[in-house]
């Protein structure tokens, strides 16, 4: 039996509920994050790719090489990027995605305007604000598509920190939301960390106002209070690929410390 990819399901969710503007972001945030094989007319030659092209201005990109042999029936060059990356590449070119065609149930043609609001929309950035947590409550009044969302896209954040919180917060002076809380981030990851949030918001269709995002440094006492009251994420965390500092003791209620 044919493997059924996390595209394929995408695609099936948004083809059955075609009004649905969430079924529609959550096939694009597939597209920008699963890996993407890109038929080549050659070898890339110092870093410089070739893309085949269809008569009618669309890259061919399938979501597993063994697509893509079976497009080609033969051997041939392909480079594998995210769907991000590849939408990057296409900046100014004028070309649409061509998925899986003849392969796989979730062949489409993606014009190169679905192409450009996927690029523009990836590369949109967060601003950044400085503000005192006055108090942390439970996360309250968030769809489930955005808790969805958090977890898909923080599990592939191998390695970049210890572990997320979603806490709502009371700031002093005023103000009120929701705060994604990192704790013990590397510095380095912050960025992307930041990005893979916004993204959240963004394919979640929800407004970019209804969640900050914040570090926090294991030994911070605000960590305490986020264990408390905070739904936790646990992200992956690869062996020997980072010294990621751990959660700090009992910030896992179901593990709490052990007192000697």
């Amino acid at each position: 039996m044919a493997e059924t990819t996390p595209l394929d399901i995408a695609h099936a969710a948004m083809m059955a509920a075609e009004q649905d503007d969430a079924a529609r972001l959550r096939f694009y945030e597939r597209i920008a994050d699963v890996e993407l094989f890109l038929l080549l007319e050659a070898e890339p030659v110092e870093d410089q790719v070739n893309p085949v092209l269809l008569e009618d201005g669309y890259v061919i990109v399938f979501d597993r090489a063994e697509r893509l042999a079976a497009y080609v029936g033969k051997p041939a060059p392909y480079v594998a990027l995210s769907g991000r990356a590849i939408a990057g590449m296409l900046e100014g070119q004028d070309l649409g995605l061509a998925v899986n065609i003849g392969v796989a149930p979730s062949e489409i043609l993606l014009p190169a305007g679905a192409v450009a609001w996927l690029r523009d929309t990836l590369s949109q950035e967060a601003g950044e604000v400085e503000a005192r947590i006055e108090t942390v409550l439970p996360p309250k009044g968030l769809p489930e598509t955005l808790i969805t969302a958090i977890d898909g896209k923080l599990a592939t954040a191998t390695g970049m920190a210890a572990g997320a919180f979603l806490v709502a917060v009371e700031y002093q002076g005023g103000g009120r939301g929701h705060l994604l809380a990192f704790v013990g981030a590397i510095p380095r990851a912050q960025d992307a960390l930041v990005r893979a949030a916004s993204e959240a918001l963004t394919f979640s269709g929800i407004e970019a106002g209804a969640m900050d995002v914040g570090f926090f440094g294991p030994d911070d006492p605000t960590v305490t209070k986020l264990a408390k009251v905070g739904l936790r994420f646990d992200l992956p965390q690869g062996e020997g690929l980072q010294h990621t500092p751990r959660m700090p003791p009992g910030s896992d209620p179901s593990k709490p410390p052990i007192l000697k």
